[in-house]
Parts: C-alpha cells; structure tokens; sequence
C-alpha cells in the first residue's frame, strides 16, 4: 500500500466552472410546475385529501377494517 495515495474529489457542479445562474428554459419549466400546482389544489382538494387519507388508514388496517364492518352488519341486522 502507498500512504502517499492523494484521492481527489471526483465532485463537479453542472456550471462547468462558470457562475450558476438559471436558464430561460429552467424558468419557464419552473412556471409551468408552479401552475400546475396551483390547478392542482382545487375546489375538490380538501376533498382529494380526506379521501387519501381514508385509504390509507383502511389499507394498512384492512384486516381490522373488514371485521368491523362485519360486525356493524351483523349488529345492524339484529336491530332492524
């Protein structure tokens, strides 16, 4: 082994030594995600979100989710 073994960082920037500076084209693709974003939160997004959010708690605990629902439907039919 050679302790004298210099490792040079193989680490670079997209600038290519230049100043980092954003594009025209950087800024149009950023407006257009901007936009996009805000189309994305509707009317209906309060909505969306409540709906992703059941799913999400029934599909971690489906098990449980599907035997409550039994028993509803069982206690519901001795009811009515």
């Amino acid at each position: 082994m050679n302790a004298n073994t210099i490792l040079k960082s193989r680490w670079s920037t997209a600038s290519f030594g230049d100043t980092a500076d954003t594009s025209p084209m950087e800024l149009s693709a950023l407006g257009a995600h901007l936009e996009l974003c805000q189309k994305a939160h509707g009317r209906l997004f309060s909505l969306q979100c409540a709906a992703q959010t059941m799913h999400g708690f029934v599909v971690g605990r489906f098990v449980t989710t599907v035997v409550v629902v039994a028993l509803l439907i069982g206690v519901l039919s001795f009811v009515l």
